[in-house]
């Protein structure tokens, strides 16, 4: 039987971290996105989902860490933040990581994740 986690399980989203209110405030915008968007709870990260996983966030102690679900070379993203992990290990599923710790800086990750939701959705990889 598959293990079943929550949001107890992160030690980074303890009610009162530093992480915990940014977490709160993207999930909100990440599942406002669409009615098909699913959140799951797994041992290193939470799965945000259409068909299949669009972005992966690791919480860590004072930033939240994104791994999107979108060839490197397809992501606009004029700042530079991103980074190209490839072939990487990592916690995350998916090929551009970018970490973020400020609340206010919040619409920049959203765009990013919007990117790699609308790129999976255009794709036709999930059936209404």
């Amino acid at each position: 039987m598959k293990q079943r986690y929550t949001i107890d399980d992160h030690l980074h989203l303890e009610y009162g971290s530093p992480t915990r209110s940014l977490f709160e405030s993207i999930r909100k915008d990440i599942l406002a996105l669409d009615p098909c968007v699913s959140e799951e709870f797994l041992k290193h990260h939470v799965a945000y989902r259409a068909e299949k996983s669009f972005v992966d966030i690791v919480p860590q102690k004072n930033l939240l860490r994104l791994f999107l679900n979108l060839p490197f070379h397809e992501l606009s993203e004029p700042r530079g933040l991103a980074e190209n992990v490839t072939g990487l290990g990592h916690w995350g599923n998916d090929d551009v990581r970018l970490g973020f710790s400020k609340s206010e800086d919040l619409p920049y990750p959203m765009g990013l994740i919007r990117q790699a939701f609308e790129k999976q959705m255009e794709n036709g990889e999930v059936e209404m």
